[in-house]
């Protein structure tokens, strides 16, 4: 029995006088549950149906206007049960009772209970479609990690979802710093003035433009989304890669509750750490309005040594975040929230290691630090209008990140240098949908986003101080998007959008160098640009058999230039752009069921690529390197092989190639010329393990083992370390029941080195650098909730 048929709902808040009317019903054949998501929407109400055996029987097309009263009752008598109201916006379609004689007729056999690799799905997954799509409805890569499955173990960041996902992948350069990539889509190591591949959003606010990820606490998220694909029709046009939406849960309105997370923690070759985590939910003023907070404490114990400053395990962490939100429903249907969301992240120093020298050490002759600062406000409302619904969110974001590494030249004075990266972004985003109704549906937003960023450097050496070149790079965007789908046959849909977006780039050299300066008539060095873009994007998908699924779409992506530095100069580097061509297919939902399965082949064509890479004074710049392709192909499944056993395995192949390069890049030998820190190959395996041991007592297990191939560091010969190539692996697992329980965890069960990440320093002459994993790290944790 598939466990993703145990809870099939539909749920919608809507106004209660829309409900008293008559509405038009318009759902196609197909199983009792599917069709019960349909007249829900199209009612506005609530219908769960508990028994798999009846959200999965076939009934027939329901069509007319009646009352929400009649609609789920021909849906029940349709499948063969009853339907019960449970509240005023609110049914339940159960079996009907066998007749008493039925039963004297025929001896009660007791059917076993169902096996499940965990709780049953929420009522209605509402992925990052922006339109209230259905997973099943989607065309394309989609992905939710369910917010328990990411906290078993510990409350942890962005390493939680790597854990999860073969296509997702980051640089490792330390919590705070890096960058993400998803499905082969990489420009480079480092954060620079380029937007981020990645659009990383908290609900419908960008956490960033073209900062480094924040590497927020995942607490007391409901689930995170991964949209793999560009997304520039939705997310924007730099979203080239794919989207990582953290979705935090709601405050409740009538619910009172606490819970709390302590552990300790035990790293191999290094110190101990610890984390603690709490979230409380209060309602206010009689479930019109409800606080919810969270907060967190982490410390990550160090475990890398610097012999030449006699020191050992240099690279503790810690990180001290909260977020909180406001919610207030003034009528019904509509509601306002307020969120303020705060993290800082402290490293006591880096996390890299010599590559030929002792495997936990690192010859730095100065302190390496880092610090980095998070901060995001939203204001959101939202509400619905007859059949339309809204939805706007306005939010600031202040990032800033501090950073030092070693300098010091061969023979010479200890020397650091430190690079700040401050980034302030107001955004707000506005749009209106109406979910499929008679086989059509629609989509229309506004957006703004004004980004500033100042990029600053300096060295350090015997008490002086020399400023080099740095960079302020400002940009306006204002964008009109819409999409529409149309059901050309009744299990075939067509999808077709469109983006236009106006960007004011704005940019200026500081700290210049005088004689520089003049060179350029004393006028400085400025960018001031403006472009108009129209992306385009086509979809076609074709419903095979209930939960199954085959798509086909096209999306192209955009992203501004800017000015980047190059020694004690600042130069111009130019906008960059995809078209991307994918056919894929699904079957179930990821986590549920008795087998699900996504696969996908994606060609990506890739124009002026922005990329970095090391200048004549050892630092990061960026240009544009040339056009290139990539080809992915992933694969992804899982099944339940025993009662309360689920296996899960996916992998990742990439190809990828600068073929026409600059005439730099080009003199490069072939492998010079590979789109940098994407692996040829990612692969994951995991289990899920849920099992009764006692009344309401359950042992609860969980595992993976990834691999992560070989990929390049960068493009040109100072960027040409190979990194790559290991194995991570961990287990956790929990007993209790749902107020109270124990974790018991491993990370890194083989204890390897591995390199993550083949650059510590941009300095390193005469060493090389690997980022060696974390070696092995045992945790144990209490949770309670009430």
């Amino acid at each position: 029995m598939r466990t993703g048929r145990y809870l099939l709902a539909a749920a919608l808040t809507v106004p209660t006088p829309a409900l008293a009317g008559q509405a038009e019903i318009a759902a196609r054949p197909g199983q009792a549950g599917t069709v019960a998501i349909e007249i829900a929407r199209q009612t506005r109400t609530s219908i769960v149906i508990l028994d798999p055996a009846l959200a999965a029987r076939p009934v027939p097309e329901i069509r007319g206007r009646f009352d929400t009263a009649e609609a789920v009752r021909r849906l029940a008598r349709a499948a063969g049960g009853r339907a019960v109201p449970t509240g005023p916006a609110a049914w339940r379609i159960e079996p009907v009772p066998a007749r008493a004689g039925r039963n004297r007729a025929r001896p009660h056999r007791h059917a076993p209970a169902p096996a499940m690799a965990g709780p049953p799905p929420e009522p209605i997954v509402v992925v990052a479609s922006k339109r209230g799509l259905t997973i099943d409805q989607v065309p394309g890569q989609v992905a939710v990690l369910d917010g328990k499955v990411l906290n078993a173990g510990g409350t942890g960041g962005t390493e939680k979802i790597t854990q999860q996902l073969a296509t997702v992948a980051s640089t490792h350069l330390g919590s705070g710093r890096n960058k993400l990539f998803i499905r082969g889509i990489a420009d480079s190591s480092f954060t620079g003035p380029t937007q981020a591949t990645v659009g990383q959003y908290l609900g419908d606010l960008r956490l960033t433009y073209n900062a480094p990820d924040p590497d927020l606490r995942l607490s007391d998220m409901a689930r995170v989304e991964v949209l793999e694909g560009p997304q520039g029709t939705l997310y924007g046009a730099g979203s080239l890669g794919g989207i990582i939406r953290l979705v935090p849960n709601r405050p409740q309105l009538d619910t009172a509750s606490f819970s709390g997370v302590l552990g300790g923690a035990l790293t191999q070759h290094g110190n101990p750490g610890g984390d603690a985590a709490a979230v409380v939910n209060l309602p206010l003023a009689e479930g019109k309005a409800a606080l919810r907070a969270t907060a967190d404490a982490m410390r990550m114990g160090g475990y890398i040594d610097k012999p030449l400053l006699g020191r050992r395990d240099v690279n503790r962490t810690d990180i001290l975040g909260g977020r909180a939100t406001l919610r207030f429903d003034p009528a019904p249907g509509w509601s306002v929230e307020v969120l303020a969301l705060g993290q800082t992240t402290d490293t006591a120093g880096s996390q890299y290691a010599d590559r030929d020298g002792a495997p936990l050490e690192n010859s730095a002759r100065v302190p390496e630090t880092a610090h980095a600062d998070y901060a995001m406000g939203q204001f959101v409302v939202s509400g619905q209008i007859g059949a339309v619904r809204l939805r706007s969110t306005t939010g600031l974001v202040h990032q800033s990140l501090r950073e030092n590494y070693d300098a010091s030249l061969p023979e010479g004075a200890p020397r650091l240098f430190t690079q700040t990266n401050r980034t302030r972004m107001v955004a707000n985003e506005t749009r209106v949908w109406m979910p499929e109704r008679h086989g059509f549906g629609w989509l229309a937003g506004v957006s703004f986003t004004h980004n500033k960023t100042e990029l600053k450097r300096l060295f350090s050496a015997a008490g002086l101080r020399s400023t080099t070149a740095g960079v302020r790079n400002a940009i306006d965007e204002a964008t009109l998007y819409g999409e529409a789908s149309v059901r050309l046959a009744p299990p075939l849909v067509a999808t077709a959008g469109g983006r236009i977006t106006w960007s004011w780039l704005d940019g200026e050299g500081e700290d210049i160098r005088p004689e520089i300066i003049m060179a350029f008539a004393g006028s400085g060095i400025t960018a001031s640009r403006t472009y108009t873009k129209a992306l385009p994007s086509l979809a076609l998908h074709l419903e095979l058999a209930p939960r199954s699924a085959l798509y086909l779409r096209y999306q192209e992506g955009f992203r501004p230039g800017g000015l980047a530095i190059e020694s004690d100069y600042v130069r111009r580097f130019r906008n960059d752009s995809t078209q991307t061509f994918e056919i894929g297919a699904r079957h179930g939902r990821r986590g549920h069921g008795a087998f699900d399965m996504a696969m996908s082949l994606s060609y990506t064509r890739w124009q002026d690529i922005q990329a970095d890479f090391i200048d004549t004074t050892g630092l990061p710049s960026t240009a544009n390197i040339g056009d290139g392709r990539i080809w992915t192909v992933s694969l992804s499944g899982g099944a339940l092989v025993l009662p309360g056993l689920r296996l899960e395995a996916g992998v990742a192949w990439n190809q990828s190639k600068v073929d026409k390069p600059v005439l730099p890049l080009a003199l490069l030998n072939a492998r010079a010329m590979q789109v940098p820190n994407i692996a040829h190959v990612a692969a994951r395996l995991g289990f899920a393990w849920d099992r009764e041991i006692k009344g309401d007592i359950r042992l609860q297990a969980q595992g993976w083992a990834s691999y992560v191939g070989r990929s390049r560091l960068g493009v040109g010969p100072e960027l040409g370390a190979s990194q790559g190539d290991y194995l991570d692996t961990g287990i956790s697992a929990r007993i209790g029941n749902r107020r109270l329980g124990v974790t018991l965890g491993i990370t890194n069960i083989t204890d390897e080195r591995g390199n993550r990440f083949s650059l510590g320093t941009p300095f390193g002459t005469g060493r090389e650098q690997v980022t060696p994993l974390r070696p092995r790290t045992l945790r144990i944790g209490i949770d309670t909730t009430f």
